[in-house]
């Protein structure tokens, strides 16, 4: 067995130009930079296309994101937009649905979801969640079912299991594109789950 380093031999010009997940992703008021540090370095790992980072939300530049990060943010497409609904609200006048992370009560259960392509995707704050206003705006609201005495996870892990299960719904069309063929080759498709 051997490890592998899956880091691009591309330059970094011709990576970023790649394309990626048609994702964009809301960051609702993270209090917590290595939160969303984390996060950005998923986000790349994912390929998901745009991060929104919003309100009180850390945003480059800012040494924490940044560390915690890795250097995943060159990689990526980002803005600040300091009112999230007026960013959900453009992608929604773009015709691009979007989709709320959030346990309440017309939730749907994240693997009962079939995630279109492209979509909004908005996370929220780690201890209020998403804000009700963009609760109210969602097209849908998912939750990654909960059965421990917590009702909730960490904001970061979260937003790894659901970028996830996106790219394992759009396994087919994800891996179609050139440079990522020979990773996806060596890792002979998503893992099942037993």
């Amino acid at each position: 067995m051997q490890v592998r380093s899956l880091d691009s031999t591309l330059r970094h010009e011709e990576f970023t130009q790649l394309p990626r997940c048609p994702v964009t992703l809301f960051l609702d008021n993270l209090r917590s930079a290595f939160n969303v540090g984390s996060i950005v370095r998923t986000a790349d790992c994912s390929r998901i296309d745009k991060i929104v980072f919003c309100g009180i939300t850390a945003h480059p530049p800012n040494p924490k994101l940044e560390k915690t990060a890795l250097g995943a943010l060159s990689a990526l497409s980002w803005e600040y937009e300091p009112d999230i609904v007026s960013g959900v609200e453009r992608l929604q006048q773009a015709g691009v649905p979007v989709v709320a992370l959030e346990t309440t009560n017309v939730s749907r259960v994240l693997w009962n979801f079939q995630f279109p392509l492209p979509v909004g995707l908005v996370v929220g704050n780690e201890a209020l969640g998403v804000s009700k206003e963009v609760l109210r705006l969602a097209n849908t609201v998912v939750e990654i079912p909960m059965m421990g005495f917590k009702n909730s996870i960490n904001v970061a892990v979260a937003f790894g299991i659901v970028s996830y299960e996106i790219q394992r719904q759009h396994w087919n069309r994800l891996k179609s594109n050139h440079e990522l063929k020979n990773r996806i080759a060596m890792q002979k498709g998503p893992p099942s789950i037993r």
